[in-house]
């Protein structure tokens, strides 16, 4: 532990080093005065002044370990669906490689396989704690489900031949494997090795068939005899294969390719689906022909012709009940008449046939029965049907076959995700207060019986803290969950898009809407959790404030329209330090880039759009339930034909009552308790005299000739490698640059047709995408600032979407922070203060005076002014925080929540309570403060009042921040920061000195950037695919404890006993053939393998594997565990050779006696 000690520097002091980085405990730094843009150096610790008191950064090195938590959400993508009938839990792999187990809620595992190979099947061992997954790279892989983070045992690589197909008997260690050529292999589960015994294609069919048969599509032993294996191939043709003899017993043709095949549990019939849309049902007694035929969906022919083809039947179930007529379950097979048909699975249940359809494309479906044994009545009780885009299952032992609710947080992506925000260690009284305005909007009609898939076990364990996840979706909804202990659950859901009238179609009239997908996209979000206060910024450049309440009301939403342009139209000349909030000069960038990538048509013809918002606000009273409740529109509106820029900052405060929100041309002030706009500012009017920049005027005709119309978005290939070290848009900081609905991106960069133009004009000296402002794979919708004549204290990361050629004044606003704080240098006491930082690496602080009392805050209006103080960083900010001066964070003010609709007419329900975090007013704690400021290029703290920069730490030369963070971990603060190079890095605070620096995530699609956010606590999360939400952890002490955070996959249960089967038919139907399959498929009656047709590979799912799952006692506990697994297998082998040893020797020892009793009469010469 470093103990650091700051001493007081004197206002003004100033020294000649310039601003350099510094680590450990080292500091020097810039920092500029008032009004001015010159650097000034920090002091060191024992510079000159008077003692401060000592600070003891607590946070080491040893605190902090990245790993990944969970991940939520719906898989991405999937392909393959198992079910364990005895452990129930359920398994689902995806085109990535991804495997998701899911068993009761919070049992939830993913796992990846590293080739990233799609899985093709997914097969359990039942009840036996493993999984085999067959992957479109041909190879196999056994699974332990034995340890909480599964491992692979095993995997076998084919490398002659494609697998098409497996089949994994219950209570049998022999694995069927069909390919494309048609032939079907054995592995040993147990070795993984690949078994002599073959049954090649050329065998099992007659012949004189003259053709191939097709792949293998289907294999399954028989219900009645397990030395029987059905085999079908795509062509048509059926194969019942008898194991012991190695011939065929019977073989069935059929005109139609086949999908599918299911077996009748007695083992006398089987039923295929074809791809005609029809169903054939076979008996073993008669295969010539089918014993029935049917098209369930076909249209029956008057003159009694065969019902006409439908769509193929991908797969069909037969299961059969005791008490009623069995079930024939299957997918597609719907008329191609009915273009318009939605997906469906249908249900056919004795004569009635109930057609379930689907929102989306059916991947897979699997009905879950009673009994794993497939001898016996299967009895169905629920089918469970994977979606492309979701997982529902359906209770079959109702008639009207309703769903089930599903308890896993399978709709995150129900509209895309286009922001998300992450608050650990809330007040403890939110998540049920949202959670009971959030379940009177459930969905009703759901399957009174509990969730089928239960299997797993899982409990809260030790982490206790509230957490909450927000996310903002592309159709204007929001949504909270509940993310403690690891789970999520849905919360309340909350439609922005409700305060807007919708835009009706085909009216014909011009629409002054900027976004032509998804105008209720939202951007950015503000929560303030323990005022309850909450504030969304849209993609088409408006802002709500939400207030909380229990009570309904219907009442007008309060609109204001702001004119946030500003224009230069002359060489800019001083002007005074602080300006009216009144300006009203308007200005608009030339090209507009929209978060969907879509532009509409700015000018109409016969009228110039001016004075008007983008959406309309609902003028009626409107109804509002119970949650949040909008209290102000504020929107931005179109200015001389040409529209609002989308919104790149925001912040609110429930104390002062202000929002702030910022983009390209300028600030915005709104008092939303007062309902006025208090600032409206172009950018270089909040510098006034404190300008750094000789700004140059660009061109009114030349800004005309683009208002004319928008350029289409283009791509412009430009590398991976050139594109990481460079500076996203001026809204960088959450990514809201983007396109929420896109699912994918290029490595390239999107800029309209103009800049690219603009980009091949470069000045001289200038070199070739000099800074550009697209980070890897990041689309961009929104201008960045320019920087001309820039000072040569340090080199700039920013550059302009625009040209630079005309020399634009644009400086976005990238970060707002409401503080008490310092607002001027010769400050003695703190005040109410807007930071505000901009593109360029600025930092303004915005004065707040507010009324002196409670009683005159509705009344008396607030007064905001720019203060004149400048400070400066590299590249575009992102984010701000200030600590006392013992080191502590310093909270923002807050309004205690009190609900504005309360029945209660008490004076003290009514009075506002304020909590004001400001340091005490002694001399001794109260005289200074740190302000932490980030930016994407350095991080520096500065020392309040005086404005001196303690320490500076340039991050990252060659890439740049895309999220920055204060938060708390282990009762101190750190900086975190997520770079585009994929480094996650935490710094201690005050010092900056690097605790981490883990290269943990390559930014490869824009979505992770617009995602990632920290929290408090250690944790972070980001979308790691636009269904799932990934979480991980840079704690050292919630990586210890994951291991107990994490749910069982495997629970010891007793495999349910088989029905007594009566003598006849134990004797004539079969009976277990483990010792048959050992004897046909070992070594010492079928030989090895050929080497060259698979390799076997080890895995890591054994002692190895578990070495980084888990450290500590947890770790030794699971090891310990895993050997004595693997020891009770050896015994169980080393009693399995035992027994047989002990069967030759009675063997032999009974021939011997035979022997001795047959010779013991005779005499020596009858030999």
């Amino acid at each position: 532990m470093k103990k650091f000690n700051f001493r007081k520097v004197l206002d003004g002091l100033t020294a000649s080093s310039p601003g350099g980085s510094s680590s450990g405990g080292s500091s020097s730094g810039g920092g500029s005065g008032a009004g001015s843009g010159s650097m000034h150096s920090g002091g060191t610790a024992g510079a000159a002044g008077t003692p401060r008191e000592e600070i003891q950064e607590i946070l080491s090195s040893d605190c902090f370990q990245i790993c990944k938590t969970v991940r939520h959400g719906f898989p991405y993508l999937p392909t393959a669906l198992a079910f364990d009938p005895v452990q129930k839990i359920l398994a689902i792999g995806t085109r990535t490689g991804a495997i998701r187990i899911l068993g009761r809620p919070g049992v939830d595992c993913y796992c990846q396989h590293e080739s990233g190979a799609a899985v093709l099947q997914l097969q359990f061992l039942i009840n036996e704690g493993a999984l085999v997954s067959a992957s479109a790279d041909d190879t196999l892989h056994l699974w332990n489900l034995r340890q909480k983070r599964p491992a692979i045992l095993h995997s076998l690589k084919f490398n002659r031949e494609r697998i098409t197909y497996c089949h994994l008997p219950f209570q049998s260690k022999w694995l069927y494997v069909g390919t494309e050529r048609g032939n079907t292999h054995i592995v040993n589960i147990e070795s993984f090795i690949l078994s002599g015994y073959v049954i090649m294609w050329n065998k099992a069919i007659e012949l004189s068939t003259k053709t191939h048969p097709g792949p293998v599509v289907h294999l399954s032993d028989s219900p009645r005899d397990e030395g029987k294996l059905l085999i079908g191939y795509e062509n048509g043709t059926v194969v019942l294969w008898d194991l012991k003899s190695k011939r065929a017993d019977l073989r069935v043709y059929y005109d139609e390719a086949i999908h599918s095949v299911d077996w009748h549990h007695e083992g006398k019939q089987f039923m295929c689906s074809h791809s005609d849309g029809s169903l054939t049902l076979w008996n073993l007694k008669s295969p010539s022909r089918p014993f029935q035929i049917t098209i369930p969906h076909g249209k029956i022919q008057r003159d009694g012709k065969k019902p006409e083809s439908c769509k193929p039947i991908l797969k069909v179930e037969y299961k059969t009940c005791k008490s009623s007529e069995p079930f024939i379950i299957f997918s597609g097979g719907l008329s191609y008449d009915k273009v318009c048909r939605r997906p469906s699975l249908t249900i056919m249940h004795g004569k009635a046939i109930t057609v379930l359809e689907m929102d989306h494309p059916i991947v897979e479906f699997l009905t879950l029965c009673e009994t794993p044994y497939p001898n016996e009545f299967q009895e169905p009780y629920a089918v469970v049907v994977l979606l492309e885009k979701d997982l529902i299952v359906v209770d079959l032992t109702q008639s009207n076959f309703p769903i089930f609710e599903n308890p896993y947080p399978m709709d995150i992506h129900e509209s895309p995700v286009t922001c998300t925000e992450y608050f650990a260690d809330c007040p403890p009284d939110l998540i049920p207060v949202l959670y009971s305005v959030g379940a009177k909007h459930k969905k009703q009609g759901y399957s009174n019986k509990e969730w089928p898939i239960s299997g797993g076990a899982w409990n809260l364990g030790t982490q206790t803290y509230p957490e909450i996840i927000i996310t903002g979706h592309a159709d204007g909804s929001i949504k909270f969950w509940d993310a403690s202990a690891i789970t999520l659950q849905m919360l309340y859901k909350l439609k922005t898009s409700k305060v807007f009238e919708k835009q009706k179609l085909g009216e014909g009239k011009p629409t002054a809407e900027i976004v032509e997908e998804d105008p209720f996209a939202i951007q950015m979000m503000h929560w303030c959790p323990e005022s309850r206060i909450f504030c969304v910024a849209g993609v088409s450049a408006y802002v709500v404030v939400y207030r909380f309440s229990r009570h309904e009301v219907n009442t007008e939403i309060v609109s204001l329209e702001v004119r946030l342009q500003y224009e230069v139209e002359d060489i800019i000349t001083p002007e005074p330090e602080i300006i009216p909030p009144f300006p009203d000069a308007s200005s608009q960038l030339p090209s507009l880039k929209s978060l969907s990538g879509s532009t509409n048509t700015v000018a109409c013809e016969g009228m110039m759009k001016d004075s008007i918002p983008c959406l309309s606000v609902k003028t009626r009273p409107v109804r509002m339930p119970p949650g949040y409740q909008a209290e102000l529109v504020i929107q931005l509106v179109w200015v001389d034909g040409e529209p609002p820029q989308q919104i790149t900052s925001l912040a609110v405060n429930s104390a002062y009552g202000l929002v702030a929100f910022g983009n390209c041309n300028g600030l915005a002030v709104v008092d939303f308790m007062q309902k006025t706009v208090l600032l409206s500012m172009g950018t270089i009017d909040l510098y006034g005299s404190s300008d750094p920049y000789q700004r140059q005027p660009r061109s009114p005709r030349k800004n005309k000739q683009f208002t004319a119309g928008l350029t289409e978005l283009t791509d412009s290939p430009v590398s991976l490698e050139l594109e990481r070290c460079k500076s996203p848009t001026s809204d960088h900081v959450n990514g809201h640059c983007t396109s929420p609905t896109s699912q994918t991106c290029s490595s390239g960069k999107r800029l309209s047709s103009a800049d690219v133009t603009k980009s091949n004009r470069r000045g001289p000296g200038r070199p070739p995408f000099r800074k550009a402002q697209s980070a890897a794979c990041m689309e961009i919708s929104l201008p960045v600032t320019t920087e001309e004549n820039r000072e040569n204290t340090f080199s700039r990361s920013r550059s302009s979407s625009v040209s630079s050629i005309d020399k634009e004044s644009k400086e976005a606003i990238t970060a707002l922070y409401f503080m008490e704080t310092f607002a001027r240098k010769n400050d003695s006491t703190v005040s109410p203060c807007l930071w505000v930082g901009t593109g360029l690496g600025m930092v303004l602080i915005i004065s707040l005076n507010l009324p002196a009392t409670e009683e005159l805050r509705q009344t008396e209006p607030v007064m905001v002014s720019p203060s004149g103080t400048v400070l400066t960083l590299k590249g575009a900010v992102l984010t701000f925080s200030c600590l006392d001066c013992m080191g502590a964070l310093i909270h923002p003010p807050y309004e205690v929540w009190r609900d504005p609709n309360s029945i209660e007419d008490n004076e003290k329900m009514r009075k506002r309570k304020l909590v004001m975090h400001s340091p005490s007013s002694s001399q001794d704690m109260g005289d200074y403060q740190f302000a932490v400021i980030c930016s994407e290029k350095q991080a520096k703290v500065f020392s309040l009042p005086s404005q001196t920069c303690l320490y500076v730490h340039n991050i990252t030369e060659t890439s740049f921040l895309l999220r920055a963070d204060v938060v708390t971990l282990c009762n101190s603060i750190c900086l975190a920061c997520f770079c585009a190079n994929g480094h996650i890095m935490t710094m201690s605070l005050p010092s900056l000195r690097p605790m981490l620096d883990v290269n943990y995530l390559p930014v490869t699609d824009m979505r992770i950037a617009r995602t990632f956010c920290f929290t408090n606590e250690g944790q972070a999360l980001y979308l790691s695919s636009p269904t799932e939400i990934q979480r991980l952890t840079y704690s050292q002490e919630m990586c210890d404890n994951l291991q107990d955070m994490l749910g069982d996959l495997f629970t010891p249960v007793e495999t349910p006993e088989a029905q007594n089967r009566g003598f006849l038919k134990g004797l004539f139907g079969g009976s277990g053939q483990t010792f048959d399959r050992e004897e046909l498929f070992g070594e010492a009656s079928a030989g090895k393998a050929s080497r060259s047709l698979a390799q076997h590979i080890p895995g890591s799912g054994g002692i190895e594997g578990m070495k980084g799952a888990a450290g500590g006692v947890i770790g030794d506990l699971a090891r310990a565990r895993l050997a004595l697994d693997e020891r009770g297998q050896r015994l169980g082998e080393l009693d399995e050779k035992t027994a047989g040893m002990m069967t030759s020797a009675e063997a032999f020892s009974k021939h011997a006696h035979e022997l001795m009793l047959k010779y013991k009469d005779k005499k020596w010469y009858q030999f």
